[in-house]
């Protein structure tokens, strides 16, 4: 849940870009750090913990400077330690950068760099890349930080939020967003200028922001911004006058916070992953799960309780939990469980889903639980809540506040969650080999790039809602792992547009379902490149037979389906297990963009509250 700040103008840089982290405390973070640049020297300051550690160090061995960037980090590759800690600066004290995102082919790089004589002075991967810039400075781009940033950003994998600085070039700073591993926010100033991660850490000093898209680089001045797409392309660098009002703030430049949520799953996807794997020794760490060896080789099943969004979250975690730990799976609703006087022993372990902590339903099957002597889990968003609270051991969510209503960056990392538990489980367990563990650690390295990627398709999308949202009825169809995805697609368009939608196993249509299909019901399909695709374009043969519309998500490059689907909406190619991650993108923009064609309350729908605190 890393944070960004930077600055360049008139003023000292480091009460600024201090300050402005502090009001990005909220996301998180296990260490911090802060370069300044002064007569010609790179001055770094960091420190683990908190950030009044930092602030310490700093009024102990003051730094000054005009131009600066600071970070508070959250670890992924290496432990949280000073070394670690970002800001990174290059071999020869040239360049100093700090970075959001996972750099998924680090390892090669390093590799590359060290052969070359490069010396490494932390375990991050965000250091090649200030290796890289440093590299291309050496190489044909001395004195342009622009161009040296933009040759070492070309060989970087994954999505990233980038900010760099040169004591080569001390009038500069320069800015890259790869992706939607995190936002950039320009803030336009009086002889100064800000750079950050997100609004709030710079809203004090001016309301005049620009927001860099993927594959855009800025040079920022004093007194001027450049923006330029990353193959040389001039790129339009539209002002947004930003609101004083704290609710218009945090939306920012979305016109509600359910579609800033949606955008915000490559960030909030990367920082659950952050500090619980390691991609070096290809491990998964979960120290608040409170769980040994023993204890998890004495388990003998897993129930998981939930309710609406977390129930079908817990539904794909079933597929993770069985596959990887070999454990049998039930999945319950919160709201039924304690009814049924369920059978619970100590070698159960009882995983409660809830991105608020506070459901009522599920606090109360903890409660039966617990009595009964099962071993508690939950996944939560909310630190402190109750849930967490209650049970033996938590895995926390870190998406960030989510005020939407209708869950959407919450579903998706509390599936990532159950993922890394289903990993860690078999690590204790013994049922996964190295070579699957490895792999299983690659794939989701990949994740966030491939949710960011999936994002792009948000202006198709709303141009099909807008032929689709006189509806009155729609089908949902899924098979294996992406059957959750089909529930939780028809429940979105439900929640926020009034529209009634049903979700169904496909091979269960013609039990039933396929009655109601016709020319005014839309069937909108989950077909991707998998085991089940062949069984997936059966089941649109039969509702295109029958007159239905369908609607495919699909594997980009299958052009197949085209030939069978009424419109397709196609996600980049994605490990099976994680495809549920990258097919819901499409069906929550889906049920957003028909919500706003409606003139619905998306953020807000009617009869709904974000936590459900009654019976």
């Amino acid at each position: 849940m890393c944070g960004i700040v930077g600055y360049i103008g008139f003023r000292n840089a480091t009460p600024l870009i201090v300050d402005g982290l502090q009001r990005l405390e909220y996301r998180g973070y296990d260490s911090a750090g802060v370069a300044v640049l002064n007569d010609g020297r790179i001055d770094i300051r960091r420190d683990v913990g908190k950030l009044a550690n930092l602030r310490g160090r700093i009024e102990a061995d003051p730094i000054e400077g005009c131009i600066g960037i600071g970070h508070t980090r959250w670890a992924t590759h290496g432990v949280p330690a000073e070394r670690n800690a970002h800001p990174h600066i290059s071999m020869d004290g040239d360049f100093v950068l700090v970075h959001n995102g996972i750099v998924e082919n680090y390892l090669e790089l390093r590799e590359e760099l060290a052969a070359e004589g490069v010396t490494f002075q932390s375990e991050t991967d965000t250091e090649v890349i200030v290796q890289l810039i440093e590299r291309f400075a050496k190489n044909g781009a001395r004195g342009n930080l622009t161009e040296a940033t933009r040759r070492a950003v070309q060989y970087l994998r994954g999505a990233h939020a980038i900010v760099v600085m040169s004591r080569l070039t001390p009038d500069e700073l320069v800015a890259v967003r790869i992706g939607n591993a995190g936002g950039v926010a320009i803030g336009l100033g009086e002889r100064e200028n800000f750079v950050a991660s997100d609004i709030p850490a710079i809203l004090e000093h001016t309301r005049r922001m620009v927001f860099l898209d993927s594959g855009q680089i800025a040079r920022v001045t004093t007194d001027s911004l450049d923006v330029q797409m990353l193959d040389g392309r001039a790129a339009a660098a539209a002002v947004h006058d930003v609101s004083w009002d704290p609710v218009s703030a945090a939306k920012g430049e979305y016109k509600h916070f359910m579609q800033k949520e949606i955008f915000e799953q490559a960030r909030s996807l990367t920082d659950t992953i952050r500090g619980r794997v390691d991609f070096d020794h290809s491990q998964v760490h979960l120290p608040e799960l409170n769980l040994t060896v023993e204890q998890a080789r004495a388990l003998s099943r897993v129930v998981t309780v939930a309710c609406g969004t977390s129930y079908y979250s817990g539904l794909v975690g079933k597929f993770y939990i069985e596959q990887l730990a070999r454990l049998n799976v039930e999945v319950d609703y919160g709201s039924e469980y304690r009814y049924r006087d369920p059978i619970i022993d100590a070698q159960t372990a009882i995983l409660a889903i809830t991105q608020s902590g506070e459901t009522v339903d599920t606090l109360a099957a903890l409660e039966e639980a617990r009595e009964k002597g099962a071993r508690l889990w939950s996944i939560v968003n909310a630190i402190g809540s109750q849930a967490m609270r209650l049970a033996d051991g938590y895995i926390s969510m870190n998406a960030g506040p989510e005020v939407g209503v209708a869950s959407t960056k919450a579903f998706t990392a509390s599936i990532v969650d159950q993922f890394l538990l289903a990993l860690y489980l078999g690590q204790l367990r013994g049922t996964l080999k190295p070579e699957q563990l490895r792999q299983a650690i690659q794939d989701i390295a990949r994740l966030p790039d491939l949710v960011g990627r999936t994002l792009e398709t948000a202006e198709q999308i709303k141009e099909l809602a807008g032929r689709l949202y006189h509806y009155r009825d729609f089908l949902f169809l899924g098979r294996g792992i992406n059957y959750p995805i089909a529930l939780e697609g028809a429940l979105k368009l439900k929640e926020i547009s009034y529209i009634h939608a049903e979700g169904y196993p496909a091979g269960e249509m013609k039990h039933g379902p396929i009655a109601l299909i016709d020319e005014d019901m839309p069937v909108v399909t989950i077909a991707l490149k998998d085991a089940l695709y062949e069984k997936m374009i059966s089941q649109i043969e039969q509702a295109k037979a029958r007159g239905g519309r369908v609607i495919a998500v699909a594997t980009a490059g299958d052009t197949y389906i085209g030939s069978k689907a009424d419109d397709v909406l196609y996600v980049p190619e994605t490990p099976p297990l994680l495809s549920p991650v990258v097919a819901v993108i499409p069906l929550q923009l889906l049920a957003y963009t028909i919500a706003v064609w409606r003139g619905a309350d998306v953020d807000q729908p009617r009869n709904l509250a974000k936590s459900v605190t009654v019976e």
